[in-house]
């Protein structure tokens, strides 16, 4: 099954990729990959949660988060390759968490983007990653991500 096909077989619609926010273009292509912008957990325009995990947002709020940037992520990536079936390998998750004091949970937070990469793109979407917490994120996002992934010469 195609990576298209598997977003069907979910029910995923993907949202229509963000427009930029500031000096910044949501994908960049550059030879065989395509890397993405700082993507948030918007969706219909409204952030899904706000604040710092876990004071603000439960681990499972934040995954769900996470999960929502990946959406957006993959708009942004389908927009520059054409079609998420051009994509022949999910390279790098970069996962940044709003963090309270003390905690270090973040590797969890991002596997609410990492095992939708997974399910989507199967041995495909087997990717490095970084989680790590933050301080602040723009909009008091619980999560902001990007993506890079390699694609069809």
């Amino acid at each position: 099954m195609t990576p298209e096909q598997k977003l069907q077989s979910l029910g995923i619609e993907l949202p229509p990729a963000a427009n930029p926010v500031g000096a910044y273009i949501p994908a960049v292509r550059t030879g065989n990959l395509v890397l993405t912008a700082g993507q948030l957990p918007l969706k219909d325009g409204s952030l899904t949660a706000t604040g710092k995990t876990p004071a603000d947002v439960s681990l499972q709020d934040a995954q769900l988060a996470a999960r929502q940037a990946l959406l957006n992520a993959l708009s942004a990536l389908r927009m520059e390759a054409g079609s998420l079936d051009n994509i022949t390998r999910i390279v790098r998750l970069n996962v940044l968490v709003n963090s309270s004091p003390g905690f270090t949970d973040q590797a969890k937070v991002a596997n609410g983007a990492s095992d939708l990469l997974l399910e989507i793109f199967g041995d495909a979407g087997k990717h490095t990653r970084t989680a790590v917490g933050a301080a602040e994120l723009p909009l008091n996002a619980p999560v902001e991500l990007d993506v890079t992934a390699e694609i069809n010469a």
